[in-house]
């Protein structure tokens, strides 16, 4: 089973995201905020997680607390373990370009998504093709090796 992550403190959102997750056959992961998620990778990164680890993460932009979610992003980057995970920026709020581009260079993002975000079957396509990209922008290991 795939496993997605979701950094978004609107429990609406995220409820229903986990929800649309589990109806595609998809492990969700949520975190409230930049602290969590931060924790969290942390714990990955110094091997104190031993679950799947995500292939995608959805990271609001403006989270409550010293880390937004380019920020987040960041971390993901520069984590050994999860710097190929595919990133998915979200925001409510109508950035500019520099600021859309400033985020996105940050996080290292392969997308930003405006809220509302697309309904069931379109966000489905859209995160699942933002997976492909990413993976076929990671090399592979000849011969099949891991």
């Amino acid at each position: 089973m795939s496993t997605w992550m979701v950094v978004e403190d609107e429990p609406d959102i995220y409820e229903v995201l986990l929800a649309m997750f589990e109806m595609w056959g998809i492990e969700g992961v949520a975190f409230v905020d930049g602290e969590e998620a931060v924790a969290w990778i942390d714990d990955v990164n110094n091997k104190r997680f031993q679950g799947e680890l995500p292939e995608l993460a959805l990271l609001d932009i403006r989270l409550p607390g010293a880390f937004s979610g380019p920020m987040v992003g960041e971390k993901l980057r520069q984590s050994p373990i999860l710097n190929n995970i595919a990133i998915v920026l979200t925001t409510a709020y109508r950035l500019t370009p520099d600021e859309e581009k400033e985020a996105i260079e940050q996080a290292g993002a392969d997308k930003l998504m405006y809220k509302p975000l697309p309904r069931f079957n379109e966000l489905q396509h859209v995160l699942e093709e933002v997976i492909a990209l990413r993976r076929a922008k990671v090399p592979q290991p000849p011969n099949g090796q891991k």
